[in-house]
This record gives structure tokens, sequence and C-alpha cells, in this order.
């Protein structure tokens, strides 16, 4: 929603006719200009006698930074400058019409300072929270260090009725060709062509029916029964497998530290929770 309506704002104040902006520290404007140059260097612009501070601008500039690829740029500056002083002219005609006074619109602010505010609550609480090595250390050691996996070395060949597949494990009993025959015979025309080859996969990369069988054979072996999944009935050969070790905790560090703020941000909202009425 807020999005949304910033967005609006915007594309509505890069419409408007912009407003020449005032020079930093000095400088003579006409008196049709409503942005005057006259600042104590507290201030970037001062429109029909109101000042828009510094930080202000600052603010506005860092939200606006996250969309704009020249962000930070001489005219990327200016633009913003001119994007302000245009808020500004529209904001001074919005108060002499009352429109701050309508309950829509004071609803809305409210709601906006209430998300500004506890956003900014959230922020602090994981800055002054933030996770040392030591603690990041502790959580990996927890969660990933002891953590180990297997990967598969697998072919296939799919079929579309289990009876076709009960046939082709009958043909491989009496010494048939698996590469052969997935390249005549599997609906998986991708690894058809190369005899089967799935290559090398964890659990988690294939559907649940086929992991599981492929993490019960013996290296060497085929299927015996017909696999079905939502793709349809396999016939597996299991070539090989190989115990994976824990990533190196550096390269997941970042996991990690996200990890452990999730779970900061979840105990700080649970408790402020168990103290409310």
């Amino acid at each position: 929603m807020c999005k949304t309506r910033n967005t609006l704002l915007l594309a509505a104040l890069l419409s408007v006719a912009m407003l020449p902006a005032c020079n930093k520290g000095g400088g003579s404007t006409s008196s049709a200009n409503p942005a005057a140059a006259k600042t104590d260097g507290k201030e970037v612009a001062v429109v029909n006698g109101t000042p828009i501070s510094k930080e202000m601008f600052d603010a506005y500039s860092k939200q606006r930074a996250a969309s704009q690829p020249n962000a930070g740029t001489p005219d990327d500056q200016k633009a913003a400058l001119d994007e302000v002083v245009s808020r500004e002219v529209i904001y001074q005609d919005a108060l002499k019409g009352g429109l701050d006074k309508n309950p829509d619109v004071q609803a809305e602010i409210e709601n906006l300072k209430r998300n500004i505010i506890a956003n900014a609550a959230i922020r602090h609480h994981l800055e002054v929270n933030e996770p040392t090595d030591a603690v990041m250390k502790k959580e990996y050691e927890e969660k990933m260090g002891n953590m180990k996996s297997k990967e598969y070395k697998a072919k296939h060949i799919l079929v579309k009725t289990e009876t076709e597949a009960k046939d082709i494990i009958a043909q491989l009993d009496k010494g048939g060709d698996f590469a052969k025959l997935a390249a005549e015979k599997s609906v998986d025309t991708a690894s058809g062509k190369d005899g089967g080859e799935l290559g090398w996969f964890d659990g988690s990369q294939m559907v649940k029916p086929f992991a599981d069988a492929a993490a019960a054979m013996e290296k060497g072996k085929y299927s015996k029964t017909p696999v079905q999944s939502q793709f349809g009935w396999h016939v597996i050969l299991l070539e090989d497998s190989r115990e994976l070790a824990p990533p190196e905790f550096d390269k997941v560090k970042e996991n990690v530290r996200g990890i452990i703020k999730n779970k900061q941000l979840k105990e700080y909202l649970e408790g402020l929770k168990s103290k409310a009425k």
C-alpha cells in the first residue's frame, strides 16, 4: 500500500514543472521562485518561508536511492532536490485546503508513523544485539557443523505405466543394457539420450519417492520394483554415492547471521507480546 502511494506521488512530482532549486550557501533568486537560496548551511531550500532541512533531504534521498541507478551523482542530487521542492509546494497547498484534517489522511499518517517507528525499533534492537563470531560459530556447530548429507549418482528410465516398468526390469534381469533401454524407452528424453544419466544429486533435488528409493539402494544395483512418482514409473540404477562434508563456517557465515537475527527478532516480538495486556 505504502509503496504504491509513494510511487504515485513520485510520478505526480515528476510530472510537475520542476521549480529551480536554490544554490547551497547563498546566491540570489527571483521573487517568483518559492525556493529561496538563503540558507545557513543546515537547509537545502526555503519554500515560501518554510525551510527544508538537510536531514529531511538526506532522508528523502536515501529512500529514493534504492530505485535510482545513478544515485549520488550530481544530476541525481539535483533531481532529488527538485522533487523535494515540488513535494513541498504540493504539501503546502494541501495544508491550505485542509486535507491534513481529513480523517482518512490522518489515519494513513498515523499508520505510516507507526510503521516507521516500529521499523526503527527493530533496526535498533538488531544493531545493539549484533551477533559476535563466537555466537555465530556456536549456532553453526549446533545447526550445520555436524550436519552430514549424501549425494547420489544415478540413471533412470521413466515410463508411463507400471507394466512398462516391470517389462524393463525383466529385460534387465536377462542382461539387458540399461543405457540402451533408456534411450529406447524413457519418456524423459533429456536423460534418455544420455542413457538415463542424471548425474550427482542430493535427496532434496528429487521428488521424495525417487530420493527414498535411491537412498535405500546398493551401488551398482537397479530397482527390482518400479518406483512411482507424479511423473510416472521409474526404473533406477544407482551408480555411486558419497558423503558430503558440512559447508565451511566462513562460506555460510552470513546465512548464520541471518538465522540468528531472525531468531532475535522473534524473541524480541514474543517478549513484548508477553508483557502486553
